[in-house]
Parts: structure tokens; C-alpha cells; sequence
């Protein structure tokens, strides 16, 4: 049995961050083939996952930052926001507050689709960068993906994560009404 190198990338933090954005990203990948309450359930119960994994990623000492590259293309990352912008509809859009820009505390309109497409790029570049047969490639993927987690894709989940609880139980909700016979 090999053992895995003692280096931080190689951490269980790391690889169980690597096991959660492939799961989502191979979801992701075949989001056509989901019904809208699927999807919706799919990214409520995994975002608090992707948040804690993101938040447990080690700091990492970059040697080779040339090493870093992005994978996903423009024309990916539209098809995929097409596709759940569609699947969304009506649900697409809501408002929030944006944190990360301490001088304006003014709602701001986002976009599920965008949320989440941002989500999928950042973190298949972070699992195709890792998958590199290279240190430096791995160094520079844990640590652009902590970078990103702190300054992009951590806000963006938090916001879109509270927007799904709130659809995810109104069509629970709905249905429960639904289901149950009304007495006199």
C-alpha cells in the first residue's frame, strides 16, 4: 500500500474538500437531466458542505505560482448558467446584501444560476489543477481555492444557500397543504 507524502496538500482536509467539489461538479455536469425540486434539493443539502470543507483547507506556501492555471471556458460556464437559469425560472433571481463590500450595505440582485455557475468553475479549476501530476500545480490549487473560498465563492454560497432554504421549504410547505384533507 502506498502511503500518501507528507505534505499539506496531501491533507484529509484537502482530500475530503477534492471528494465534495468533484461530487457537485459531476452533479453539476448532468444538471439537464434533474427536475428543478431535485437540483434544489441537491445544492441545499451540499452547500453547508462545501462551505465547511472550504472552510477547513489548510494555508498553503505557494513556491511556484506559475504554475497556476484556469480550465473552465467561457462557453462552459455559459451553458451551464443557461441550464440552471432555465431550470430556476421565476426563482432565478433575489436580493441581498453584499458583506464582502463593507461601504455599501444595499440589496443587491443576484442570480442563483450565477451563483452556482461561479461555484462549478471555481471548483472544477481547483480539482483539474490538483489533478496535475506536479507539487507546485497541486500548492497552487489549495491555496487559490482557500483565496477563493474567503473572498468569492464562500459569500456567493452563503447568499444563494439562504435563498434556497427558503424556496426548498415554501414547496414543502406547498405540498404539505396539499396533502392533507381538510377538516370542518
Amino acid at each position: 500500500m502506498s502511503e500518501i507524502p507528507d505534505h499539506p496538500v496531501y491533507s484529509k482536509n484537502v482530500l475530503e474538500m477534492l471528494t465534495v467539489a468533484n461530487d457537485y461538479c459531476l452533479f453539476m455536469a448532468k444538471v439537464e437531466g434533474y427536475s428543478k425540486s431535485y437540483l434544489m434539493s441537491y445544492l441545499q443539502k451540499i452547500c453547508p458542505l462545501l462551505y465547511i470543507k472550504g472552510a477547513l483547507l489548510p494555508v498553503i506556501e505557494v513556491r511556484n505560482p506559475e504554475a497556476n492555471e484556469r480550465f473552465v471556458a467561457e462557453e462552459e460556464w455559459e451553458s451551464l448558467f443557461n441550464e440552471l437559469r432555465n431550470k430556476f425560472s421565476k426563482d432565478d433571481e433575489f436580493w441581498y446584501i453584499d458583506n464582502s463590500k463593507q461601504e455599501d450595505n444595499e440589496p443587491v440582485k443576484g442570480s442563483l444560476a450565477e451563483h452556482f455557475t461561479d461555484l462549478y468553475q471555481d471548483l472544477k479549476d481547483f480539482i483539474l489543477l490538483y489533478q496535475k501530476n506536479s507539487l507546485d500545480a497541486k500548492e497552487n490549487a489549495v491555496s487559490e481555492i482557500k483565496q477563493l473560498f474567503e473572498t468569492h465563492w464562500g459569500y456567493k454560497l452563503v447568499n444563494a444557500h439562504k435563498t434556497l432554504h427558503y424556496l426548498v421549504m415554501r414547496d414543502i410547505n406547498k405540498q404539505n397543504q396539499n396533502s392533507f384533507p381538510e377538516f370542518l
